[in-house]
C-alpha cells in the first residue's frame, strides 16, 4: 500500500475500516499526540502518501494542524459540522470523501438496504 490514512481514535479507525479493504493502513493518533507519538507516526508512514481524516471540532482541527506540519503534502478529508466526528458520520458522506480523494478502488461499498 503506498498510502496511509491517519485518524484520531480507534472508533474512527473501526468506522473507516468497515468501508475500506482490509489492507488499507489506518493509523490513530489516540487523541492529541505528543512528540514521541508523532515521531512514531512519522516512522510508520515512511515515504507513503498521507490522508488526514480528523473530526470537525477544536481537538480535530488541532490534530489536523499538527499532522499537516509533519505531512505538508497530505490530502485532507473532512466531516461536516454537526456530525459526531468521523465515527458518527454517515457512510454516504465517508464514501464521498474517500471517492473525492481518489480511493474508490479501496472502498468496500455497503450492500443496499432492501427495506429503505
Amino acid at each position: 500500500m503506498d498510502f496511509v490514512i491517519i485518524v484520531e481514535g480507534k472508533n474512527d479507525r473501526s468506522r473507516l475500516a468497515r468501508l475500506l479493504s482490509s489492507d488499507v493502513p489506518i493509523l490513530c493518533t489516540f487523541g492529541t499526540p505528543g512528540t514521541k507519538q508523532l515521531q512514531q507516526i512519522v516512522k510508520k508512514v515512511g515515504d507513503r502518501a498521507v490522508y488526514i481524516y480528523t473530526d470537525n471540532d477544536a481537538s480535530g482541527k488541532r490534530i489536523r494542524a499538527m499532522l499537516s506540519e509533519l505531512f505538508p503534502d497530505a490530502e485532507q478529508l473532512y466531516t461536516k459540522a454537526g456530525y459526531a466526528g468521523v465515527e458518527g458520520t454517515p457512510d454516504e458522506h465517508l464514501i464521498r470523501q474517500l471517492e473525492k480523494a481518489g480511493l474508490e478502488e479501496y472502498i468496500v461499498y455497503p450492500e443496499p438496504d432492501p427495506f429503505a
